[in-house]
Parts: C-alpha cells; structure tokens; sequence
C-alpha cells in the first residue's frame, strides 16, 4: 500500500507520447486478441518464417505450383481417349450424372491428335508440344477426383482441402511446417499473371495459421508489390521510424501477452524493410542470358506467352534463393481462362499457347541447375471436363476424373498413375483424391502429413483434415 501524501514520479512529455501511442494500439487490439486464431502464436527462435526441420528427411525443398484456372480438359491433353474418335458426334453409351449446367451434348473428339514422347513414350496432346518433350521429368496422373464441380468450391478444396472459404491454403501450411530459407521476401508467393480464381485471395489465405503464412501476391508488371518504394528520403530515416514501430510494439505486446497480431505486424515491418532491396534485385531479369530469356518465351510475339514466361523465371528465381511455396495464376488470354463450355478449340489453344514453352523452359532449367531434383513442379486445376459436348463445341465440368502430373522433387518421372473409363469421365483405376495428393507433397518435403496440426475450434487441424495416403507408388 501507499500512504494518500505519496505522488510518483512525474513523466517526461516524450515518455507519456510512448506509452500513449502503445496504449491507443492495446485498445484497438483488445477485441482482436481475444479471438483465439490470433492469440496463440508458434514460438520459433528466429520468428516464425525461420527454417524448421522436418519430420523426417526430405526429398525436395520447395514447390512450384502451376494453377491452370479453370480446368484443362484431360482428354484434350495428357488422356487420349480413341472412342472419342469412334462415337463422335454419337450420344454417349454411359448413364452420366447431372453436369454443371445440364447441357448434355453429344461425344466430342479431342481436335488435337496424340503424339508419343521421350523414352516413356507417354502420349501427349498437340496442344503441349514443348512440354511433352520433357514428358520423362514427368508423373502424370490420370485418376484425379474432387468432390465439388462449381469454380470457387473446387478451387478452395484444391487449394487448402477444404470446400469453403476461411481454411489455411496449401503454401500457408507448408511455410507454417517448415519456414523458409529466404528471409527477405516471403515464404509463400503467389505470382498474379492477371487472374485470380474465382474464390479470390481466399485461396492463398493464412486461415487460422497465423498472419504471418499467408501467400503475398506479386503483381505482373512494373509495380509488383504496392508500396514498395519508400517515401522517406532516407534509408536510415525509415529505419529510425522502424524500430520506434517496433518499440511500440513490443511495449503493447509486453501488457497484454504474446499475441499472434502484433508479432506478425513486428514481423511484417522489418520483412517489407528488407523486401524493398530484395525484390527489385530479384525482379531485374538483365542478368538472366539471352539463351534462358529465349528458352522461357520472353521474346515470343504473344504477350502472355511472355506474360506466363516472366512468371517462369521469376519461380525459378524464388525457389533458388530459398522461397519455399511459389504459385503462379494465368495469364489473360481474352478466353475464359481454361473453362471452355464453348469454342474448345480456340480457347484451350490459347491457354497452351500462353503456357506450354514457359513451362518446359521452367522444367529444363531447373533440371540444368540441379534444382529440379529437390522443387516438386505441380500443374493441374480445379477439375477437368466433360467427354460429350456442351452445345456444340464446348465441355462442361468434370470432377470425377481428371488430370494432374507432377516433375521432380522425389517424384518418378516418365510414369502415368491411375487410369479413367474409356470415355475420359469417371477415374476407375487408383483413384486420387485430393487429400491423397496434398499428403503426398508434404511427404517429399520431409511432413508427416497427420502430424502437422494447428489447435483451432476445439481440435487439432491439418490440411487433409481427416483423409489422406501417400502415393508412394509415384515416388522415386
């Protein structure tokens, strides 16, 4: 106790300014960290994003997904499918569920023709001729399945297993289970080449993970992350103002516990810091040869070819300086994305025209710099489509049976896994589930995929949630 004569010892006017500040901030954050998400916060010396080690040891360290929005028909690229060719233009000889939009045409040919490739001899579509030459780096898989055939429930399905919006996205997962090896940009890297899916940002959100996994989107162009450039006129001034930040901070976190909002917002701050050297170093493709600029279609005479193949290099370029999650979205090409439901032809060209040399310059350097046995290159979408048409010239939604493949990163290259019925439509040999898939991937980076939990809503979350087996069939 203190006697009623006591008085403490005034402050100075700047002393009550910082704790003033401090204060307002605590007031604010008060309501915000009474919600569980944000008041738990993974203690990791070196901050959250350092690196972790795994459960066990890895076969590859990073991931670059390639997100083909909107669905590529799989018999039109990686599954031939000859009856297609016999009953075109028939009905089709099969009882079929109800389609997205019910227009339920008659058998329609692939317009491209199926060529074999490379040792394997694996067949690959017209409309990848770059690709299917490194068609032996590859593990296509022909049995995918999802459980939703509307955009934005697959996409979020695909993306963080779960079909709606509010759960940790795949890169969110990952960089929370293993950090990364890049301390100057983050962990988890979304590059926009100028459509996100439908669902948006949800799919590369952190979720209930904290803050700080959540996918920063990295715009194609001259700006790619808003407020790069400093307003201040000097370096050491902006980081004078920094640490007073962080001071703030720090106090208000010393009253009111360890919270996952402020430590984010700590480390935030001194990453965009760093970010505003690293990213236009990274950004500046004069250093890359004229060779691996060709090699990526940067000098082709279709902007998203050049588009796409600036996203490329630039993946490459994160995942060699330690990025642990790189995704890249497509580019416009004045066609619905990969959602052909009519003008198959013209529309699935397009979207292959945009990405096909990219991503064999990708698989190729990659190989070239002895990065490709440990980045595990995913290329798939949402879903695939239809065998018969609709309408005319046009294929409806299929999540019964579609195709991703996989290269590198531990996997077996040359392979075909699962098979679909005669028709393309219904996957009927080693099904694969996209809990199967997700499980497989943290596997070849080193996690036990039901080991990696996050303590929300009353109970241990992971992205697989509660299904999953690793496809160790595929793995090399």
């Amino acid at each position: 106790m203190q006697c009623g004569n006591y008085m403490g010892r005034p402050i100075s006017r700047r002393e009550m300014l910082l704790r003033c500040t401090a204060g307002f901030g605590a007031l604010a954050l008060t309501a915000l960290m009474s919600e569980r998400s944000y008041g738990e916060r993974l203690r990791l010396d070196g901050g959250p994003l350092a690196p972790k080690p795994p459960h066990y040891k890895p076969k590859a360290r990073n991931v670059i997904f390639l997100y083909m929005d909107g669905g590529p028909s799989q018999v039109d690229t990686f599954d031939p499918k000859p009856r297609l060719d016999r009953e075109h233009g028939q009905p089709i000889k099969m009882k079929v569920p109800r389609t997205q939009f019910n227009n339920v045409g008659n058998v329609l040919k692939s317009p491209w023709k199926f060529r074999r490739y490379g040792e394997s001899g694996i067949p690959v579509s017209d409309l990848f001729p770059n690709v299917a030459r490194c068609v032996d780096e590859l593990c296509i898989i022909r049995s995918m399945v999802s459980e939703f055939s509307e955009h934005t429930n697959a996409n979020y399905f695909l993306h963080t297993g779960f079909g709606q919006q509010g759960r940790p996205s795949m890169g969110a997962w990952i960089t929370y289970g293993l950090g990364t090896d890049c301390q100057d940009v983050p962990g988890f890297i979304v590059l926009n080449g100028g459509l996100i899916p439908p669902g948006g940002l949800d799919n590369f959100a952190s979720g209930f993970l904290p803050a700080t996994f959540q996918g920063s989107v990295f715009k194609y162009g001259k700006h790619p992350v808003a407020n790069l450039v400093s307003p201040e006129p000097s370096r050491r001034l902006q980081s004078n103002k920094l640490r007073l930040m962080q001071s703030l901070d720090r106090t208000v976190l010393g009253r009111i516990s360890d919270a996952d909002a402020i430590e984010s917002a700590i480390r935030n701050y001194e990453l965009a810091f760093r970010m505003q050297t690293a990213v236009p170093a990274l950004l500046d493709l004069r250093g890359e040869t004229r060779a691996t600029r060709k090699l990526y279609g940067l000098d082709s005479d279709y902007a998203p070819t050049r588009t796409y193949g600036t996203l490329c290099l630039l993946a490459r370029r994160l995942v060699e300086r330690g990025v642990r999650f790189v995704e890249l979205t497509c580019p416009n090409v004045g066609a619905d994305r990969w959602d052909q439901h009519s003008g198959l032809k013209e529309g699935h060209e397009r979207n292959a025209r945009a990405v096909d040399q990219p991503i064999a310059g990708l698989l190729t350097d990659l190989k070239a710099r002895g990065l490709l046995e440990e980045t595990i290159v995913l290329w798939g979408g949402e879903f695939g489509r239809t065998p018969m048409a609709q309408g005319t010239n046009g294929r409806d939604h299929n999540p019964f049976g579609f195709t991703m493949w996989l290269a590198g990163g531990g996997v077996k290259g040359g392979t075909v896994y699962g098979a679909t019925d005669e028709y393309g439509y219904f996957a009927v040999e080693n099904k694969v589930e996209i809990h199967d898939l997700h499980a497989t991937i943290l596997h070849l980076l080193g996690i036990d995929h039901t080991r990696l939990t996050f303590r929300f809503g009353g109970r241990d979350m992971r992205l697989t949630d509660v299904k999953g087996r690793v496809l160790y069939e595929i793995l090399a």
